[in-house]
């Protein structure tokens, strides 16, 4: 008899995200969801569906917001999305024969096939972007970061599962540039909160580096247009991410 599997994830106004998403993962054996505050009806979407609806609004970053969420899961094993991601047919037939036969101790890394703008990317960092999402509930959970969260399994076997995760990164420029620029500003205050430094020659030479990263030694230059724009994207993140954090280290900033 195979596992029990809860698909957990987190939400907050993906409304138009969720039935796709959620039709992805219908054949688990229950779908747990925490809204962190949806304006828009998220949460009657997935009711409709026959997920589990939780609410919790005291947000304090993207790891214990999963964490809480996990909380909320009986299964044997939890299977963590993201609402603008999807199941493919190969990938849930080998979480399937996870269940039906897991290696223990062992957690599962997935790859993610990202979009950008009109075409998912095959190459400029952007897959195989592989992410640890599939793994026994009791044994795991994810840790505290604000942003940029993982799985806690440093001493884990982690399994490459065949099969991809397809995510929507970007179907609208200027909503991934918000979100971008909302990670760019968190990443900065927990590295300040941690008595990270930063100074001017530091903000571009790391914004230099994330272009030509991205462009040359992650073969960006092979996704085409796409990718000579996604990397000036990494850069413009990166640039983001060290001023803010210059400017915290320095006081022009009110965010702290």
């Amino acid at each position: 008899m195979p596992l029990r599997l809860s698909v957990v994830m987190i939400a907050k106004n993906a409304a138009d995200l969720l039935p796709d998403c959620l039709a992805s993962v219908a054949w688990a054996d229950e779908i747990v969801l925490l809204d962190s505050g949806s304006e828009d009806a998220t949460p009657d979407v997935a009711r409709a569906a026959g997920v589990k609806v939780y609410t919790n609004t005291d947000w304090q970053g993207y790891g214990i917001q999963r964490q809480r969420a996990q909380a909320y899961a009986t299964g044997d094993y939890v299977l963590m999305i993201d609402t603008d991601e999807r199941i493919t047919p190969e990938l849930r037939q080998s979480i399937q024969n996870v269940l039906h036969a897991p290696a223990p101790g062992a957690v599962y890394s997935i790859a993610r096939r990202n979009y950008f703008l009109g075409r998912f990317m095959r190459h400029s960092g952007w897959y195989p972007d592989r992410v640890t999402r599939l793994y026994a509930r009791t044994d795991y959970q994810y840790n505290d970061n604000r942003v940029h969260e993982s799985l806690a399994c440093d001493h884990a076997q982690v399994v490459a599962l065949r099969g991809d995760l397809l995510h929507l990164t970007c179907r609208d420029f200027a909503s991934f540039q918000q979100k971008q620029l909302n990670y760019a500003t968190a990443w900065a205050q927990e590295r300040h909160q941690r008595g990270k430094k930063t100074s001017l020659t530091g903000i571009f030479t790391h914004t230099l580096g994330a272009f030509l990263k991205t462009l040359l030694l992650r073969g960006g230059v092979l996704d085409g247009k796409q990718g000579w724009l996604l990397a000036v994207v990494n850069a413009q993140y990166t640039f983001n991410k060290y001023t803010e954090l210059w400017a915290l280290n320095r006081g022009y900033s009110e965010k702290a």
